[in-house]
């Protein structure tokens, strides 16, 4: 068969030039005309220094004595390697041409020794399986990403579509009712998108866990509830004439030490998916960041699954922690998925060394790419629904990019009583598993639900910014049977309303014709209620639910607090992400005044590092009117 030739379009842009000790430094990012970052290039000056590669995230350094230098980069698997005279602050644009299909298999077979796939096995997923026996270039640390075909688009990753809410008229329909939500992980991973340089796809960005990445200084409850609620008034920045319903729910803290005991069963994915180093290598690092953190009385078993599952690790007492770090350093990626097996089998070791009273809980780190037995969502909601019977609830920790299932994460993780964090790097798996240690492992209030009440009299419109695949019917609010959310010690949970005071006519308010057989209510128009909070929730080991309600004024608070403007501000980003229609007069500049206003006390630096992304953001893909251009994220 006759070869196709296919132009793969490489883009360097080097961030920066700069002179060390008598030396230019050039860093430049790869990426290919799809926008994936490519590791594994070849970089070298004049064809003499010693080449380097670029990383997992495309990125290079290279030194030169000159300010402008000839650069060859050169990648297995293509025809040519292409020279330039490149400056700092030079922006060139690269075409490669790959090999004939079959001199790119010789390469490969040169590579790495082939073995015998299933018809049904990706040529994709065949390279990347038997990728493991190539080592790990010195320079970089890495495996490169070369051994791929050029060809075939790696790019699996995938998303539950989202529909943003739209206003309500509380005339029509007054109840507004959803599932707390204390996940972040998308958070992170737009964090991801944002550093490589490229705009996350719209259904990435669930705005409600870009807010509730950022911990808020709500006060402490002081009775016998496990959480405290606040609620604030004030003006939409995006909409002077439109006002926020600010509401906050702060956890109580239970201090480590006071923590009851944890049975806790690591699930790990050592499929060939999980190779890269930002899969296996960084959660290895991650789950012994989390093994320091273990007390005598926490006991920890180690499950696998590849093509089978199995146990790696009996159940084993927390202060054996050179036991349990080599039982982690020890595992290798390979095979395929089978994580319907895992899963069982993890559940299975939690429910036989079941602590009564304690923490009991699956902690499932992967990429998310099952393929082989209970592979389905529908099968594996099942699954997980039976086991979390059992009082075993789930962590998920998500890895990796590229073929990262994102929205089987979230269906394991909100069926398992549990939640879902995705670790991009160190930093991350520390703020989860060390700092946020409590909020992440520790439940202290199950099945949370909020349902609000708006005043007709008052509010003629209302919007529930973000939970849009957290909303629950107007009856489920006091059906215990059906499944909520989980607050975990210490954690906030921030929901944000965007509401049309009544007498402001806005073309967000669809016309509707006027109702036959109603008649307003005669006591509303006497209340200057703006809405009553209403929220339900279970003790972690309990059944029946408990109400708690607080009303809010419609008068707006004369100065609003840092935790209002902070989650406005995120809350506005999460809409230019996404390119939403109600996003208003949302802009960076805007975002930035904000932020930095209402920024307070950081002492992880997170907020900080949220301007930064902003002002990231703003560089790349800002236009003349503001706003972003949607690109096919396929």
């Amino acid at each position: 068969m006759k070869a196709i030739k296919i132009t793969i379009i490489f883009l360097v842009h080097f961030l920066f030039g700069t002179v060390i000790y008598g030396q230019h430094i050039f860093s430049g990012t790869v990426t290919d005309a799809s926008g994936r970052l490519l590791a594994g290039v070849e970089i070298s000056v004049n064809n003499r220094i010693k080449p380097v590669f670029s990383d997992i995230n495309g990125r290079f350094e290279v030194t030169h004595r000159k300010p402008c230098a000839s650069l060859q980069f050169k990648r297995k698997g293509y025809t040519t390697s292409i020279s330039q005279n490149i400056c700092a602050r030079d922006t060139i644009l690269i075409q490669l041409f790959p090999l004939p299909a079959q001199e790119l298999v010789e390469v490969a077979e040169d590579m790495i020794q082939m073995s015998p796939i299933s018809s049904k096995e990706s040529q994709s997923r065949r390279f990347l399986r038997t990728s493991r026996s190539q080592k790990m270039h010195p320079n970089t640390g890495i495996v490169p990403s070369y051994i791929m075909d050029p060809g075939v688009s790696l790019n699996t990753e995938d998303y539950s579509s989202i529909q943003e809410n739209r206003f309500h008229r509380p005339a029509d329909e007054p109840l507004s009712t959803f599932s707390i939500d204390v996940d972040a992980a998308a958070y992170s991973n737009m964090r991801r998108f944002l550093k490589n340089g490229q705009r996350p796809p719209v259904d990435a960005i669930r705005v409600e866990e870009l807010v509730n990445y950022f911990s808020y200084d709500y006060p402490q409850p002081k009775d016998e509830d496990p959480f405290y609620i606040q609620s604030e008034v004030g003006i939409c920045p995006w909409a002077r004439d439109h006002q926020l319903l600010h509401i906050g729910i702060q956890g109580k803290q239970i201090p480590n030490d006071a923590l009851p005991a944890s049975n806790l069963v690591f699930l790990v994915d050592v499929s060939g998916s999980m190779l890269a180093p930002n899969k296996l290598p960084l959660l290895q690092s991650s789950l012994q960041l989390l093994t320091d953190q273990l007390r005598p009385q926490d006991k920890v078993a180690l499950v696998v699954y590849a093509g089978a599952a199995g146990v790696v690790l009996e159940p084993t007492a927390g202060d054996e922690k050179i036991k349990i770090k080599d039982a982690i350093r020890s595992l290798k990626a390979g095979g395929s998925t089978a994580g319907g097996a895992g899963i069982a089998l993890a559940y299975s070791l939690a429910r036989q060394h079941f602590v009564t009273g304690g923490n009991n809980r699956v902690i499932l780190a992967t990429d998310g790419d099952f393929n082989v037995g209970e592979s389905s969502d529908a099968a594996m909601e099942r699954l997980i629904e039976k086991e979390r019977e059992s009082g075993v609830f789930l962590t998920v920790l998500g890895f990796g990019m590229g073929n990262y299932k994102d929205n089987k994460m979230q269906v394991l993780a909100g069926k398992g009583n549990g939640n879902h964090a995705y670790i991009d790097d160190l930093s991350e798996a520390r703020k989860v598993l060390v700092n946020e240690f409590g909020g992440t492992l520790f439940t202290i209030a199950k099945d949370v639900k909020i349902q609000i009440e708006f005043n007709p009299s008052q509010v003629a419109g209302y919007r529930l910014i973000g939970y849009e695949n957290r909303l629950l019917n107007k009856e489920d609010f006091n059906d215990d049977n059906v499944d909520a959310g989980e607050l975990g010690s210490g954690h906030t949970v921030t929901a944000i309303y965007e509401i049309i005071p009544f007498g402001i006519t806005s073309p967000l308010l669809a016309e509707v014709d006027a109702l036959k057989y109603q008649t307003p209510n005669p006591n509303s128009k006497k209340s200057n209620d703006l809405a009553t909070v209403k929220i339900r929730y279970k003790q972690p080991d309990g059944n029946v639910s408990k109400r708690l309600e607080e009303v809010v004024l419609a008068k707006a608070d004369i100065k609003n607090s840092n935790a209002f403007f902070w989650s406005a501000a995120v809350a506005s980003f999460g809409m230019i992400l996404r390119d939403s229609p109600f996003k208003g007069t949302s802009s960076y500049d805007q975002i930035i005044a904000i932020a930095r206003k209402a920024q307070g006390d950081d002492p992880e630096g997170y907020r900080a590092e949220f301007i930064r992304l902003v002002k990231n953001a703003r560089d790349l893909f800002s236009t003349d009117d503001n706003r972003l251009v949607r690109e096919d994220n396929n």
